[in-house]
């Protein structure tokens, strides 16, 4: 048998670190007031934080635009419809009213006329190819300027001022000389044109010339210099050439420089500058200013071609084309002349610009044909018969 102990149990070593109530209370006690300082300092951190974001963040300041904008907005609430309004018209007569609609086009006085002279008032002067009236103001080394009436003045270049060279420049332009110039270049970004008043004396030369040409008129000319081809001579200020074949004699045509030719328009182009003058032709124009429309001539045929004839005139030659040739039906031109033949016909075109004369031999018919079948008759009575076709030629140059 065993020996009991009745102190065994107080003996006895309890297992594990478990520790006696008391001290386990007491420790509660401290768990829960380091939590509740752990707390406090949370919160206290959490509004340091927001002190610093206040701190932090920047006050708005409301500027002046923005106060102007928001009494404007407090001065429109006037004039905002009502949700419930907006399905039905409007009715501004019920609104403030201080409000005015607004006003029409045709409310406003208009005048027509002085819109309009407002317009020509500012419309540019001097379009290219015109020609004005202008004032001498001011005057350089390089050119000169013309008040020409615009929003600012026209300037001409020396070279611009006249044909040739101009030695005396300030002596033969002065302050306030009149004078007529073309515009030869449009308004620049300052407004100002460039003017010329040689361009205008050559556009001045061509017309002139042109005209003579049409008018079959002559003209002298000094020679003043020659190529290869013929001789040059100027007119009006515009270069003329006569050609060498269009000489009564070009054999020794260098001798004629320094001499003065009467000579013809041969052709006249102002677009390419070309202006072409003949001898020949003014001796030939020099003949049919003797004759006249409707005057019965005697000449010899030169030539039979297929349109008509070619009949000398003593130094000019007439074309007697067979729609002017008889009132009847032919074959054949040879059937009626013949080359040499001597033939009588009425001067029925006289062009001396082109130096054409024209011939007709129909009109001294009195009947369609008989040219053909009795020539010999027609030709011995063309004198009389002349006479009574003077009277159509009459007329035709009064109706001219």
């Amino acid at each position: 048998m065993g020996v009991s102990n009745k102190n065994a149990q107080d003996n006895i070593q309890p297992k594990g670190n478990k520790k006696p109530l008391q001290v386990l209370h007491i420790s509660k006690k401290d768990s829960q007031k380091k939590s509740k300082e752990i707390h406090d300092e949370r919160t206290n951190s959490q509004e340091d934080i927001k002190k610093e974001n206040i701190a932090v963040n920047p006050q708005i300041i409301k500027d002046n635009s923005v106060k102007e904008i928001e009494e404007s907005n407090e001065k429109t609430k006037d004039f905002d419809i009502p949700q419930q309004d907006l399905n039905r018209p409007l009715n501004f007569s019920k609104q403030n009213t201080d409000f005015q609609l607004e006003r029409k086009v045709d409310e406003f006085d208009f005048d027509e006329s002085a819109f309009l002279e407002a317009l020509n008032a500012n419309e540019p002067i001097g379009a290219t190819g015109e020609t004005i009236s202008g004032k001498v103001i001011a005057i350089e080394s390089d050119g000169l300027y013309v008040d020409i009436g615009g929003k600012a003045p026209g300037y001409m270049p020396k070279k611009e001022c006249g044909l040739g060279v101009i030695t005396n420049f300030k002596e033969k332009f002065s302050m306030g000389l009149e004078m007529e110039v073309l515009v030869i270049k449009e308004q620049n970004a300052d407004g100002m044109v460039t003017v010329s008043a040689r361009a205008l004396i050559l556009r001045q030369s061509w017309e002139k010339v042109s005209s003579s040409a049409k008018n079959g008129e002559l003209i002298n000319v000094l020679i003043n210099g020659f190529n290869r081809g013929g001789l040059t001579c100027d007119v009006d200020g515009l270069r003329g050439f006569i050609p060498r074949s269009q000489l009564e004699d070009g054999q020794d045509y260098q001798s004629f420089v320094g001499k003065t030719l009467k000579v013809a328009f041969l052709e006249v182009n102002p677009e390419s500058r070309k202006l072409v003058l003949s001898e020949k032709k003014a001796s030939l124009v020099s003949k049919l200013t003797s004759l006249e429309l409707g005057q019965l001539i005697e000449g010899e045929v030169l030539a039979v071609k297929p349109y008509g004839f070619f009949i000398d005139l003593g130094g000019a030659s007439g074309l007697l084309h067979q729609s002017s040739l008889t009132n009847g039906s032919i074959r054949s031109l040879r059937e009626v002349f013949r080359e040499g033949e001597i033939i009588k016909a009425l001067i029925s075109e006289i062009d001396l610009e082109k130096g054409r004369i024209g011939l007709n031999t129909a009109l001294l018919e009195n009947s369609a044909g008989e040219l053909i079948i009795d020539k010999q008759k027609v030709m011995q009575e063309a004198a009389e018969r002349a006479l009574k076709t003077k009277a159509l030629f009459d007329k035709k140059e009064q109706n001219k």
